[in-house]
């Protein structure tokens, strides 16, 4: 054998060998090390699941009517696997499906969509669920439409029509609550795993788990309380042979329904306050603004908030624009999608009421109030109230540059007097060091606003909500820093587009640019005086001004604002009572609550809140309403109309804001709406306060749950509080000081 053959032969041998161990290193890893998980996978193959969704549970207002249920209908689904096996895709499928339910193809094809795959529409129009659930295109399908697709299966594989339990927002007594209730949509992928991984680390199984069917909450009460109100799917574990075909029934569980949330809404508090919300709108539209040679109000947004002084419970809570909660049912559509989401609607997809950020304008002084007596100003003490103050040769001006001459502090709050207060913040940061104050100086003014709560999240139990913003010294200097190189290149470049329609606003925005660029983050007299009446970049939600009112209201307790009450089983039996703890107090006495509450009843009695209780018919000698007025000026924009008020002053049952963008006075057009809101509260009829039929019931906010029977029904609860005629005169208690005649219904700070 030549030496050539020896080496293909050694070679061969090799080869061989090789082979023979790559086959005993692929058994061993097979039957040893991955066992396991080919035991799984062989008995999952041998196995299926059929998931049974489980009714998600009622959201309640605080009668027990509902603001979201769950009702029957013909749900239209494509299995995206069928749509796969197509030639091309599925297209020609979904446009047949398309036109037996009447909708556009497109909408049709974008709810197909995999979310984040390529071509696919931004959530949620398209689909975010599992590739491997049915996909649901209607859940509107009429029974003849049901009967195209299923008589006619060839022509429509992969197609189902059954009836499936959907949720539905039946707006009892017209109430949307849109902002409040939020949309469900498809878990994802993601999602489950993340579930997954936090019950393992919990130690918990079965009771949180989400299946690939399941629907969660998105946004509002839907998603904060989700795992509530989802219940647990059931599910029914089938043993397959190799064809397909079911041998046996390995386990079942039947679903568990979700537990139903008991909310701090009124049905009928939530209709009114969104009727005189819209009211407060188009009272605007058709007011001329006096500051811009009376062109019509735009009035583009605004929000009301109902609070319960005592526990932060929301009574009514509503936003401008909204929309219909529905929409999202079954998948919302691009039309529907766009129209709520866009700028030129104005967004109305987002909650102005604790979303939107506004300056809050002179109903401020009610923290700046406080401030000021810890900086050393008495509340019993005389101040002139000229139409203008000077500050650094700047001429800062009352609202409708009126003035007053030497008045009572109870008098400045009544005629919202700004020169006043700009008195106290600009001496007070001159005692402060002016320009040369410490860093970290301890300015009573900012101080007493973050006491207040504002500048962060109230805690509501929303998802979404806004911090507003406390424009202090740290805050300045945090912002010079962000910009500084966008204001310098201003100032050299100026703004020449803006020039060419606008000349005075580009000189204004070039001196602004010049200023931040050296040395914005100075906080300057002007800021401090700003400020003190609520102007200037500080900014507060509606719900927070609510919530400042409140503290106000209920002797300085600081409430946590939320909407949950309470869960309950649908048989009725008590989960849990949602009771948020108190978030501490303001640093105020009790005297200067006390002087505070009564300037504010003199707001109404004798001041810029007068004119719209009077127009109203309002009986403010039998429930005396503390309230305070509030124009906030914008630049480039039309003022901000506030209106902040609680009631009855000697005993506060509720705190009630309302907030228009670009909307005028505070008097003029938020405060009629604000009036008339009282009287659904106290169940107002002329001068004849009757609280029995009030909303809610009793003249204060419900404190007993519905209750819910066995059988799922819900019993409105009875007030559990004195009737009517044994309920106190709200008018008693706390006596008015003696006003003077002057009655201003025109409107104001």
């Amino acid at each position: 054998m030549s030496e050539r053959s020896r080496l293909r032969l050694v070679v061969l041998q090799i080869l061989v060998l090789s082979l023979l161990g790559t086959l005993l290193g692929r058994m061993w890893y097979l039957q040893v090390v991955a066992a396991d998980n080919y035991k799984t996978a062989a008995a999952e193959n041998g196995t299926r699941e059929i998931v049974t969704p489980a009714a998600r549970g009622m959201i309640l207002d605080s009668r027990g009517r509902p603001l979201a249920r769950n009702r029957t209908a013909l749900v239209v689904s494509i299995s995206r696997t069928a749509m796969l096996r197509q030639p091309d895709g599925g297209r020609a499928l979904v446009a047949k499906v398309a036109k037996v339910i009447g909708e556009p193809v497109q909408d049709v094809w974008d709810k197909t969509r995999l979310c984040g795959s390529d071509g696919a529409p931004p959530a949620p129009r398209c689909f975010n669920g599992s590739p491997y659930q049915p996909i649901p295109v209607t859940d509107e399908a009429s029974t003849a439409m049901a009967l195209q697709i299923m008589e006619r299966r060839e022509d429509f594989p992969g197609v189902t029509a059954e009836l499936t339990a959907v949720r539905e927002y039946p707006q009892p007594l017209g109430a949307n609550a849109a902002h409040e209730l939020g949309y469900l949509g498809p878990v994802t992928d993601d999602e489950l795993a993340a579930r997954a991984a936090e019950n393992a680390k919990r130690g918990e199984h079965n009771e949180t788990v989400l299946q690939r069917t399941d629907l969660i909450g998105r946004t509002g009460l839907e998603a904060e309380y989700d795992d509530d109100l989802r219940g647990t799917p059931g599910v029914k574990t089938l043993a397959v042979d190799h064809q397909g075909g079911v041998s046996g029934v390995l386990s079942e569980t039947a679903p568990k329904p979700g537990n139903y949330l008991v909310t701090t809404i009124d049905a009928d508090v939530q209709a009114e306050a969104e009727k005189q919300l819209k009211a407060a709108i188009m009272r605007a539209r058709h007011t001329g603004d006096i500051n811009k040679g009376y062109a019509k109000l735009k009035a583009d947004s605004g929000a009301v908030v109902v609070m319960d002084v005592r526990t932060g419970g929301i009574v009514a809570m509503a936003s401008y624009p909204s929309y219909d909660p529905n929409i999202w049912v079954g998948g919302i559509s691009s039309k529907d999608y766009k129209s709520i989401t866009s700028k030129k609607n104005n967004y109305p997809n987002q909650s102005r009421a604790f979303q939107g950020e506004f300056a809050p304008a002179s109903t401020f002084k009610a923290v700046s109030l406080p401030a000021a007596v810890k900086a050393g100003y008495s509340v019993h003490a005389s101040y002139d109230c000229p139409s203008v103050y000077s500050i650094g040769g700047a001429p800062k001006r009352n609202y409708e540059s009126q003035g007053y001459g030497l008045i009572s502090m109870h008098r400045a709050i009544q005629v919202s007097c700004d020169t006043v207060f700009y008195k106290f913040a600009y001496e007070t940061w001159l005692k402060m060091g002016g320009l040369k104050a410490k860093k970290n100086a301890k300015d009573p003014f900012t101080e007493m606003a973050k006491a207040y709560g504002l500048g962060q999240r109230t805690g509501l139990d929303l998802p979404g909500e806004s911090d507003g913003r406390i424009a202090d010294r740290a805050w300045k200097r945090a912002y010079w820093k962000a910009t500084k190189d966008f204001y310098c290149a201003k100032a050299k470049t100026g703004y020449p587009e803006v020039a060419k329609t606008d000349p005075q606003r580009a000189a204004y925005l070039l001196q602004l640019s010049e200023e931040n660029c050296v040395d914005g983050y100075a906080y300057r007299g002007g800021d401090a005086a700003n400020f003190a009446i609520g102007q200037g970049d500080t900014t507060t939600t509606p719900l927070q001004m609510a919530r400042v009112y409140a503290a106000v209201a209920n002797g300085g307790t600081l409430v946590t604002p939320h909407i949950g009450r309470a869960v309950v089983t649908p048989e009725g039996e008590l989960v849990r009572t949602i009771d948020p703890a108190p978030a501490g107090k303001i640093p105020v006495s009790q005297a200067t609550l006390a002087w505070l509450r009564h300037a504010l009843r003199g707001v109404t009695e004798g001041g810029t809140g007068y004119g719209p209780f009077f127009r109203a018919g309002f009986p403010i000698d039998k429930v005396p309403v503390a309230s305070k007025t509030g124009t906030g000026e914008v630049y480039g924009k039309q003022t901000t109309s506030w209106f902040a008020t609680f009631a009855p002053v000697n005993n506060p049952q509720y705190a009630v804001v309302m907030m228009v963008s670009q909307g005028g006075t505070g008097s003029g057009i938020s405060g009629p709406s604000v009036a008339e809101l009282y009287k659904t509260l106290f169940g107002v009829k002329g001068q004849k306060v009757d609280l029995a039929a009030a909303s809610p019931p009793g003249g204060h906010p419900t404190t007993a749950l519905p209750v819910v029977r066995p059988d799922g029904n819900v019993v409105t609860p009875e007030s559990r509080r004195p009737a009517a005629s044994r309920v106190p005169d709200l008018g008693a208690g706390l006596q008015a000081p003696d006003l003077p005649a002057y009655r201003r219904e025109d409107g104001g700070g």
